[in-house]
């Protein structure tokens, strides 16, 4: 299965230079934040495969402006038997602001999902905005990752660790993939295919 990620920056080959059939062997795409929702409503309507997406900290459309698309947040949803748990949003750098949480308030939302993780017998994809607490994140504050998800890795290792949040233009700290213990870690920053074993 060829799995299309996108987070933080419009890509302009799938978006300005997209050419009919581009998207034709992609079956499923998933959105890690930050993108508007013109874009996400495009893909999905240029594609075969749903549009799955969380919600980045500068996000703040309602679910009818993604046209078609799916919000995972705070939920698992399963596709072809791929168990993929959302959990938007980034570390709270701003007080009362949309789509931003304290390491307390993430915990708080991971453990909303234990009946869900029950039920499902954990999960395999791992989609977020923010990265997970030294593991592709940044020592400032705005892009520190949540401990909270090292911990969800740990209990139930899952293939895939999908992120954003961290650009590549931010310099020498991004890392396209990485691993932390049985999981591979991608920053979906743009876009970037993955290929999931059936």
């Amino acid at each position: 299965m060829k799995i299309l990620v996108v987070a933080d920056e419009e890509s302009k080959i799938l978006y300005d230079y997209y050419k009919p059939g581009m998207l034709d062997d992609i079956d499923l795409i998933l959105s890690c934040g930050d993108l508007h929702a013109g874009y996400l409503s495009f893909l999905v309507t240029m594609s075969h495969a749903p549009v799955l997406f969380v919600s980045g900290n500068h996000d703040h459309y309602n679910k009818e402006d993604t046209g078609g698309c799916i919000c995972v947040d705070d939920d698992i949803f399963v596709y072809r038997g791929i168990r993929i748990l959302g959990l938007g949003g980034s570390m709270r750098y701003q007080p009362q602001v949309e789509n931003q949480y304290t390491e307390r308030e993430m915990n708080k939302r991971i453990r909303k999902l234990r009946w869900k993780l029950m039920r499902h017998k954990g999960f395999d994809i791992l989609l977020t905005h923010a990265p997970a607490y030294q593991v592709n994140d940044m020592e400032d504050l705005p892009h520190r990752g949540f401990e909270g998800f090292c911990r969800l890795m740990e209990k139930y290792r899952p293939k895939f660790f999908i992120h954003g949040h961290v650009h590549a233009t931010y310099g020498s700290r991004f890392k396209r993939l990485d691993h932390y213990q049985d999981t591979t870690v991608i920053n979906a920053y743009e876009k970037y295919i993955i290929e999931y074993p059936d």
